[in-house]
């Protein structure tokens, strides 16, 4: 614990700081100022507990669905999913709360998965010809071994079930034999050549299906992609028959009698072979295609991709496949067909059909399957369909694999927020939850989760480009959508032709969400979108139908106005009641623009002019718009905040700033950036005309000259413009390379109650304004002293004339007080709006200052800091002496900076966009710490890293997957008890008695022994050129859970211990089974020998 005495370091810092002199607190139109560190000086000492100690990155879990996917995979006795995709990425799923994320190193596709069932093992076979075997007994899964080939092609997998012995087909036909506990490839391998007939001409393809029979696990049936079928005998090391058909082949599915197989063809048909007469199909039908005239074959469908066949004791079989649509349905979705006896119901799909999975009540496949669920892996979403009722109702889907429902454009997190909001906002929400989910509870139910040791609630909200925002609770690792508001039913929807002028500033999405703001304890929340609008919230448990109010604010910048200097020239207050009417219940237009006339004053979109009825949850208190100006557009918005104890929204644009009373529905302030300097205008800018430099376009997609290759989206930040041409202004050696463009973009806003002048002695209701150009500006708010006449008296709002100055567009601000303690900015208690006493003829609001300072004292009382895009300064109020200056960056420039609470001690956390995370101390701006975390690879990272209190952080990894992270050392060091168990120990179920009669005549897979055959002694070892094996990191990553050194050892000793007393009590209770049905076929024998002792041969 440091102590800093701010006496001995204010002149050395105050003289150095370029935040010190006349841009700092001399300013114009700040008044006389003091020397530095002299008056304004705070006099106590601040502790500051936070050391370099309290801090480690680490990502926590990762939400939403896997981007991509390409494989998937379940473990039917431990209950697991697993999800492989193109970037080479694995999601585990079980129970709610059971969520891993795995990554190949190599990041290539993955291909295929295969659980070693009940084991607590998977394999992966990867597009670069890799095997890996993972192990998940551990919480975070690691790789046990890697296999290598080298001179083919991985097309092909198949594990028996409780076999060690992993089958791999290639594309040049051969099929090798891999040990899975040792990963070593087998000598014994079934070339293509020897599988095929020696007649045939033509290579037979890539092995596109492995399979051991059910009835005889020593026959292989190999499928190649030309329409060949080799049944091979894996004793006797040929084929035993072999099936030609004239289609190419996708898939197969065994009956579990072994006797019959179905493939699936390209030409849209399904054929059924019988292993007794392999020279033609059984049965051949092509389910969904029409017959010809003739009658004599059907007309060919698109490919059936794959086929599941699976059989019940008590009922017809089911046949699952997808595809094999017909051709003359061109616009028909993607689909699943099943068919059950003569039934035939088709499941169209929101999505194409990456991968689908019967579920079945057995893992043995000689038994019967009593298929109950299918799993359907789509391309953007996962649905589960109950096969158990004849509608097939899908599970309701506990995991939040719909973020990306509409594409995310902007988040926001909010750690340790009131408790009861979380109850408050899923009461609200289930109410409109979808009906008719299957009543059978979630299929995939396996692992081991609790809720650990972190208690405090979590929210994050996403806005999305539909104009939709979604309320999920984050608390405890774990992710759950609780409210869904939808911002466009406030406004008309637009008819074909219409919307015009939104289409000029935004090519699609018009009410796209580009920033939100919400307080959790007035919970005001406040949205702005993509066409240059504000929607103010305000939450209520009550049904309402009301109309809704809006309001119009034309913000123009017109530099080309000003002639001379002088403060005449541009009047800092233009006359409100020249402007728009301030109040309208209208979203129409004020002049009608027709084709050939300049537009003026029309909003984007138009409010609905209708009551409308709003539900419980969140309502519209205020729409308000900014319109047209001769001609242009208007900017999009690039800050926004809200003051619910000051009923006041502040937001701004390249344009200037606009601060409307939402109490009174008035437009308090509408002014371009360059009136509020009033005649101080710090930096000369040469008068030009907008219209000759084109505004940052809209459409939130536009980024094609960015210096960072981006993955263009449907939706891009809102400020993405604005911080585009911020990022490459701060990739400047000065900060005079801004006369390239003069406009001034308001990037930063802050209510709080402080000193708006050098010379106050006591706080007051403050407005920061932060600029592109590093620009800080206090506003000052005179609000009428009681709640009756806030609601009747109107707000005076008027610039100060303080100056404050940094390097690169400011990014955030707060304050502290005079201990170091992080002050809140005051705020309304919520109350419901629709719940009011009638006998109360205005609302009594209930208001929480957290502000409040002895005015007999001398000297400063608070702290200010203020972040840019390049560093961050700490000023003390009222005296604006600046007492700490801290360059963060020189070569990049920050993405996003906070100021967050991390063990009741504040800290100023950045991102930058070189992928460095920085932590300073707070008020000194020491480091605490600086990873290289993440490069900005895309423009989706920049718009949605933030960060929270409790070392909690966030941003959109992909468009489908929101990745938690974490700075605080406690929560890494917690993380495995937060974190679900993937395996539990479950001991395997029983196979069914297949009787005497069935276990002599039913075939020899019995007493077949791969070890035997596929074993070095017998098969000996493949050529070191063919495979390469490669140790993996596994069995290390195993023991991190566990405690170094010795507590290490005696961790795995007891691991061990535990493992094999486990399989000694499975040996024991086996024996204890086979002892028991030894002594019943005794005794039935020795009454089978009493009964006919005496009889005679003929008596038989």
């Amino acid at each position: 614990m440091k102590k800093f005495n701010f006496r001995k370091v204010l002149d050395g810092l105050t003289a150095s700081s370029p935040g010190s002199g006349g841009n700092s607190g001399g300013g114009a139109g700040s008044g006389p100022g003091h020397p530095a560190g002299t008056a304004g000086v705070l006099r106590e000492e601040i502790q500051e507990t936070l050391t370099s100690d309290y801090f480690q990155i680490c990502k926590t879990v990762r939400h939403g669905f896997p981007y991509q996917p390409t494989a998937l995979a379940f473990d039917p006795v431990q209950k697991i999913l697993a999800i492989g995709t193109r970037t080479g990425a694995i999601r585990i799923l079980g129970r709610p709360g059971v969520d891993c994320y795995c990554q190949h190193e190599s990041g290539a596709a993955v291909l295929q998965l295969q659980f070693l069932i009940n084991e607590g093992a998977l394999v992966s076979a990867s597009s670069d010809d890799t095997l890996h075997l993972w192990n998940l007994r551990q919480k975070r899964p690691a790789i046990l071994h890697s296999l290598k080939f080298n001179r083919e092609r991985i097309t092909y997998c198949h594990l028996p079930f409780q076999s060690k012995w992993l089958y791999v087909g290639t594309e040049r036909g051969n099929t090798h034999i891999v040990n899975v506990e040792s990963f070593i490839l087998s000598g014994y391998v079934i070339m293509w050549n020897k599988a095929i007939e020696l007649s045939t001409k033509t290579h037979p393809g890539p092995v596109v299906h492995l399979s051991d029979s059910p009835r005889d696990e020593g026959k292989l049936l190999i499928g190649y992609e030309n329409g060949t079928v080799v049944f091979w005998d894996l004793k006797c090391k040929r084929a035993e028959l072999r099936v030609y058909y004239d289609e190419a082949i996708h898939s197969i599915d065994w009956h579990h009698e072994g006797k019959q197989f179905m493939c699936s063809h390209s030409d849209g048909s399904l054929t059924l072979w019988n292993l007794k007469s392999p020279s033609r199909p059984f049965q051949t039908t092509i389910p969904h295609g029409k017959s010809s005239r003739e009658g004599r074959k059907s007309e060919s469908c698109k490919p059936i991709l794959k086929v599941e066949y699976k059989t019940c004791r008590n009922s017809e079989p089911f046949i699952v496949f997808s595809g094999g649509l017909s051709y003359d349905k061109a616009c028909r979705r993607p689909s699943l067909t099943i068919m059950h006896g003569k039934a035939i119901t088709v499941l169209e799909m929101d999505h194409p059909i990456v991968e689908f999975l019967t579920l079945c009540e057995t893992p043995y496949p000689n038994e019967f399957q009593e298929p109950y669920a299918v799993i359907v892996l789509l391309e953007k979403d996962l649905i589960v369909v109950d096969l158990t009722q004849s509608n097939f109702p899908i599970f309701e889907n506990p995991y939040p694999m719909d973020i990306h429902e509409s594409p995310v454009t902007c988040t926001a997190y909010f750690a340790d927020c009131p408790p009861d909001l979380i109850l408050v906002l899923y009461s609200i929400g289930v109410k409109h939850k979808k009906q008719g989910y299957s009543n059978k509870e979630w299929p995939i139910s396996g692992g081991a989760w609790n809720l650990g040791t972190q208690t405090y609630p979590e929210i994050i909200i996403t806005g999305h480009a539909d104009g939709s925002i979604k309320f999920w609770d984050a608390s405890a690792i774990t992710l759950q959508m609780l409210y869904k508001l939808k911002t466009s039913k406030v406004f008309e929807k637009q008819k074909v032709g219409e919307g015009r002028q939104t289409c000029e500033i935004v090519e699609e999405d018009p009410y796209a969400i580009q920033m939100i703001y919400w307080c959790p304890e007035s919970r005001i929340f406040c949205v702005s979108g993509v066409s240059a609008y504000v929607i103010i919230y305000k939450f209520s448990r009550h049904e309402i139908t009301t109309e809704i109010v809006s309001l119009e604010v034309r913000l123009q910048y017109d530099v080309e106005d000003i002639i001379t200097p002088e403060p005449e020239a541009s009047p800092p207050f233009p006359d409100l009641s020249s402007q728009l009417p301030s109040k309208s219940l209208s979203g129409s237009t004020n002049t009608v623009a027709s084709e050939g006339v300049t537009k003026d004053s029309i909003p984007c979109l138009n409010v609905k002019t209708r009551p409308v009825r709003m539900p419980p949850g969140y309502q519209a208190e205020l729409v308000i718009q900014l319109v047209w100006v001769d001609g242009e557009p208007p900017q999009q918005i690039t800050s926004l905040s809200v003051s619910s104890a000051y009923g006041i929204v502040a937001f701004g644009n390249c344009s200037g700033l606009a601060v409307v009373d939402f109490i009174q529905k008035t437009v308090l302030l509408s002014m371009g950036t360059i009136d509020l300097y009033r005649s101080s205008d710090l930096y000369q800018r040469q008068p030009r005309s907008p219209r000759k430099n084109k505004q940052f376009i809209a459409g939130l997609t536009e980024l094609n000259d960015s210096p960072v290759p981006l993955e263009l989206e449907r939706c891009k930040s809102p400020t993405a413009e604005i911080r585009e041409n911020s990022y490459n202004r701060s990739r400047s050696s000065s900060i005079s390379s801004i006369d390239k463009d003069s406009k001034e973009a308001i990037t930063a806003l802050y209510f709080m109650e402080s000193f708006a002048r050098k010379n106050d002695s006591t706080i007051s209701p403050c407005l920061f304004v932060g600029t592109s150009l590093g620009m800080v500006l206090i506003i000052s708010l005179n609000l009428p002293s009681t709640d009756e006449q806030r609601f009747t008296e109107p707000v005076m709002v008027l610039p100060s004339g303080t100056f404050l100055s940094l390097k690169g567009a400011v990014l955030t601000f707060s304050c502290m007080d005079r201990t170091g303690g992080l002050m809140q900015p005051p705020y309304e208690v919520w109350r419901d709006p629709n719940n009011i006493d009638e006998n109360e003829k205005y609302w009594r609001r209930k208001l929480v200052m957290n502000a409040s300072f002895p005015s007999q004292e001398i000297g400063d009382h608070q702290y200010t800091i203020i972040c840019s895009e390049k560093q961050a300064k700490v000023f003390s109020l009222p005296s604006q002496t600046c007492l700490y200056v801290h360059n963060i960056t020189e070569t990049s420039f920050i993405l996003q900076a906070d100021v967050v609470v991390l063990c009741n001690s504040a800290c100023l956390a950045c991102f930058c966009a070189n992928g460095h995370i920085m932590i300073m101390s707070l008020p000194s701006l020491r480091p605490m710490l600086d990873v290289n975390y993440l490069p900005l690879t895309d423009m989706r990272i920049a718009r949605t890293f933030c960060f929270t209190n409790e070392g909690q952080a966030l941003y959109l990894v992909s468009p489908t997957e929101i990745q938690r992270l974490t700075y605080s050392q406690e929560m890494c060091d917690n993380l495995q008890d937060m974190l679900g168990d993937l395996f539990t120990p479950i001991e395997t179920p029983e196979a069914q008695n297949r009787g005497f009669l069935k276990g002599l005549f039913g075939g020899s897979g019995q007493t077949f022994d791969r070890e035997e055959l596929f074993g070095e002694a017998s098969a000996g070892r493949a050529s070191r050129s063919l495979a390469q094996h490669i140790p993996g990191p596994g069995g290390i990553e195993g023991m991190k859970g566990a405690a170094g050194g010795v507590i290490g050892e005696l961790t795995r000793a007891r691991i061990a211990l535990d493992e094999r007393g486990q399989r000694l009590g499975e040996l024991e209770e086996k024996t204890a089974g086979m002892m028991t049905s030894a002594e019943a076929f005794s005794k039935h024998a020795h009454e089978l020998m009493l009964k006919y002792k005496d009889k005679k041969w003929y008596q038989f």
